[in-house]
């Protein structure tokens, strides 16, 4: 069974860990589709996929390099986060209920292994949270790594305590999304976050255009830029382009410009044709059955 991994990793201004990640991630038997670090968001995202085994001998040998480098105590980036890997989603990419009972056993192995290896708390969540907290990432990430000091937690693996580096980690199987940023030409972070609180809006309010559409604004200060930052966990049902489209009309208005759009991991390939927006690289798409 093929599984998708895109492990979100808290540190985007290490250029020698980030190597020695391509290094592993090259030598493992998985396919590379995405590793790319971000200075303003101090964030790494790998994407890779490959079978059960191959996924978690990756993933164990990563978490190995990342928690020996990162303390979140010096962390500083513009993205939310709680954990050194902060989020590990797990998609599997063939469809079917035992697709999904393989991928959350993979999810019980390597939660139980961050946990008892690292001392680091794991929080299933998605299609593997079993009624024990919230099952949404904002909501387990509400109050950052600063809220989780002194707090008694309750995680599916691990100590009821925050590790002090270290943090928590969010592991689970989800179903498939696509993330993507669009930069505007400003450093006025209102705009971006106008524009984000918008989307937010019309997705509330039911429009069709932003159904399952998750934004935030983010200023990108190495830039000079602004940027609206989106996840779509709806993608059989909301497009790309109409988002694009319609923040660039919003920039327009604010009197700017969208400067650049971004794919951060991995796109399906049936959702490629409503993405002409989107610079996508051929190994960023991925088919699913």
């Amino acid at each position: 069974m093929r599984l998708l991994a895109v492990p979100n990793w808290s540190f985007g201004r290490n250029t020698a860990l980030l190597r020695e990640f391509q290094q592993v991630l090259s030598r493992e038997d998985i396919q590379l589709h995405y590793c790319q670090g971000d200075v303003d968001h101090n964030r790494t995202v790998t994407a890779f996929s490959g079978e059960p085994n191959a996924i978690e001998s990756a993933l164990i040998r990563l978490c190995e390099l990342a928690f020996d480098t990162i303390d979140l105590n010096r962390h500083v980036g513009v993205h939310p986060r709680i954990g050194a890997l902060d989020v590990c989603p797990l998609v599997p990419l063939e469809s079917g209920p035992q697709a999904f009972f393989q991928a959350n056993a993979l999810a019980d192995r390597i939660a139980a292994n961050i946990a008892g290896r690292h001392r680091v708390p794991v929080f299933l969540y998605e299609r593997s949270e079993r009624g024990r907290h919230e099952a949404d990432l904002p909501s387990l990430r509400k109050g950052g790594f600063g809220g989780l000091i002194g707090k008694i937690l309750n995680p599916d693996f691990g100590p009821q305590h925050a590790h002090p580096q270290l943090g928590v980690t969010i592991l689970g199987v989800r179903d498939f999304l696509v993330a993507m940023n669009a930069d505007l030409t400003t450093e006025d972070i209102d705009v971006a976050k106008r524009i984000a609180k918008q989307i937010r809006d019309l997705r509330r309010e039911g429009d069709p255009r932003f159904l399952g559409v998750r934004a935030l604004g983010f200023p990108l200060a190495s830039r000079g830029l602004v940027q609206v930052s989106m996840n779509l966990t709806l993608p059989d049902i909301t497009t790309i382009d109409p988002i694009l489209e319609w923040i660039g009309q919003k920039a327009l208005y604010e009197r700017l410009r969208v400067v650049s759009t971004e794919l951060i991991g991995v796109i399906r390939d049936v959702d490629v044709p409503n993405a002409t927006r989107l610079p996508i690289r051929e190994k960023q798409i991925v088919s699913t059955q």
